[in-house]
């Protein structure tokens, strides 16, 4: 056999594992609006109908924002506690007690769990509080602590983790990066306002908004500013793609900003200038975005210019739409997840809770993870798939290297063999 056959036969093998696995390995929704970037953008399969497979009940609202990592689906309450529950069964794995109610989205990254706490349920006697801390995914011990100030320290914001460095906002009006491994300070950056917005990290920035009007752009390593955009009102979290920054206002716009230096290229505002306060997502050259005014939109990347809108039965205030398999999906006061055809806006169903939707919706597997202001955290799916018959995603990452080494290995012994033996059969087996 040639080298050329041998090396066509190995690189083969690795194609054909690493094409069939490497989709599974980004499945996983670690943090809120899917990565660092905020795309909002997942992987996998799309839901078709909105079948139950089970919800599981907090004690109070839920605003937080699912992540879904392992097979484990990790949220925060109103009530005070972070829960792991399993993602195939809605059965609670552990729960952790925090300092104050948990709006905040976990961010889940190398088997710790981030959230940070808004509000005191019970202050306490000392002067300071945790407004971030970092659990044990698998057990639910806490392992660090952030503490500040009891004034103005509360976290609305949900953190972003990159390069071992937590990002996280704070109504304080700073922006801290913390060393994910021990929660030391690296450095924080002081805003004229206070921080909800959640902050995105890619290329070595942080774009994060402020209720003083501005997004700005940190230098991720130091803290320093970069730049800032003024909008008419509080900016949301950003969705950063392809070098835009695309960020909603309470001024009623959507602004797509040059990832570099902030210049304005395109703004869309709303009808009636509906506060946009939904972080966009961004797919295939298209905005999508909730607003206000009761709306989804659906914006072209390149001009601002509207593709389609879907009016839902009340403001879509803090959900934040995911798209997945060419379907957006999406939360509204009015009580309903709406599942849009991404190209034409068609509504393709609507699943009604008995609360408010402020959450923002996870799509892992086939399965829509979403909150309720009714206190119950809910897992929808198409009666064809249960979240029970899926890959555990995040061990495809070590398993895909394992499998891609040993199956290089196996062609490769077989080649030694062909060398030695030259039979016709092993020759076949390895062109095939």
């Amino acid at each position: 056999m040639s080298k050329f056959r041998v090396v066509a036969a190995l690189l083969c093998t690795i194609f054909v594992f690493s094409s069939v696995l490497i989709p599974f390995a980004s499945a996983d929704w670690t943090m809120f609006h899917a990565d660092p970037s905020h795309s909002g953008v997942g992987t996998g399969n799309p839901v078709l109908t909105p079948t139950l497979l089970w919800k599981y009940n907090t004690s109070n609202m839920v605003v937080s924002s699912p992540a879904v990592v392992s097979g484990v689906l990790y949220i925060g309450s109103y009530d005070g506690k972070v829960y792991a529950l399993n993602a195939a069964t809605g059965s609670e794995i552990w729960n952790f007690t925090t300092d104050g109610t948990v709006l905040s989205s976990p961010a889940v990254v190398g088997g710790v769990v981030y959230v940070g706490p808004f509000g005191v349920i019970n202050p306490p006697l000392s002067v300071n509080v945790t407004t971030l801390y970092a659990l044990n995914a698998a057990s639910g011990v806490k392992i660090w602590g952030y503490e500040k100030s009891l004034i103005g320290s509360f976290v609305w914001t949900s953190p972003a983790i990159e390069e071992g460095v937590v990002y996280v906002g704070s109504i304080d009006g700073n922006v801290y990066a913390l060393n994910a491994t021990n929660g030391a300070k690296l450095w924080n950056y002081l805003t004229n306002g206070g921080v909800y917005s959640s902050p995105a990290v890619t290329n070595g920035v942080v774009y994060i908004g402020s209720t003083d009007g501005n997004l700005y752009a940190l230098n991720a390593a130091t803290g320093a500013k970069l730049w800032n955009y003024t909008t008419g009102g509080g900016a949301s979290s950003p969705a950063v793609v392809n070098g835009v920054v695309y960020v909603g206002s309470e001024d009623g716009n959507v602004y797509a900003l040059n990832a570099t230096n902030g210049a304005k290229l395109w703004n869309y505002r709303t009808f009636g200038e509906a506060a946009v306060d939904s972080s966009p997502a961004v797919v295939n050259n298209v905005v999508f975005v909730g607003a206000d005014d009761y709306d989804v939109y659906a914006l072209n990347a390149t001009n601002g210019s509207q593709i389609w809108n879907y009016t839902t039965g009340n403001a879509i205030d803090l959900s934040s739409p995911a798209v997945v398999g060419g379907i957006v999906y999406i939360g509204s006061e009015d009580g309903n997840i709406y599942a849009l055809n991404a190209t034409s806006g068609a509504k393709i169903w609507n699943y009604t809770t008995s609360g408010a939707v402020n959450s923002s919706p996870a799509v892992v597997n086939g399965v829509v993870y979403v909150g309720s202001d009714n206190g119950d955290v809910y897992a929808l799916g198409s009666p064809i798939s249960s979240p029970s018959t899926s890959p555990t995603i995040p061990e495809f990452r070590s398993q895909l290297i394992i499998i891609v080494l040993v199956a290089s290995m196996i062609v490769s012994s077989a080649v030694v063999i062909a060398k030695k033996r030259k039979t016709w059969r092993i020759q076949c087996w390895l062109e095939l």
